[in-house]
């Protein structure tokens, strides 16, 4: 599963488990009651139903506290989905960014998309319907712009603004110094 996908059989499991408790509290309770209309007061009396109540109790208080995780847990989720959604988007502005400053073309841009994401020449030529001397000729024009000598140098540059690094500043350097 890709970690863009959220896993939802966890939420359901726990639904379920969470009905399951729920129908087995009603029967449990509902059995005390008629216990307690048969016997009146003197339910007290009578061990095993206190320790029946008691376990009653007790289920009704674990639902309570699996509704309130799972509710907590949903919520967390929810947050970092957005927290992950604004994190790419401050990703793509700052190699945006990079790609206005270096001035390259669409076609250099598309190509240098594809560099960011991993893809081979040939990739890149597939997707595009390019030839692959093509591809390598947008990629020379891209590090001729980026003032950079190859793929991972190019690349560097990008990492290191994202984590927030000057162009040329090794992270961590300028700390120590």
């Amino acid at each position: 599963m890709s970690p863009t996908r959220t896993n939802h059989t966890t939420p359901l499991s726990l639904m379920v488990l969470i009905a399951v408790q729920a129908v087995c509290a009603i029967f449990f309770l509902s059995d005390l009651i008629a216990d307690f209309g048969e016997l009146g007061g003197a339910i007290l009396a009578e061990k095993h139903l206190v320790i029946e109540a008691i376990a009653t109790l007790s289920l009704i208080a674990a639902i309570a506290i699996e509704l309130r995780l799972m509710l907590r847990l949903l919520r967390r989720e929810a947050d970092l989905v957005q927290s992950l959604g604004m994190a790419r988007a401050a990703v793509q502005e700052v190699i945006e960014a990079h790609f206005d400053a270096w001035k390259l073309s669409p076609s250099e841009r598309d190509v240098a998309n594809f560099l960011v994401k991993g893809l081979s020449i040939s990739e890149m030529a597939e997707l595009r319907g390019n030839a692959e001397g093509t591809i390598k000729a947008h990629l020379n024009a891209i590090c001729r712009k980026s003032g950079t000598h190859n793929r991972a140098e190019l690349m560097s540059i990008l990492v290191d603004a994202m984590m927030g690094a000057e162009a040329g500043e090794t992270p961590g350097l300028k700390a120590a110094e």
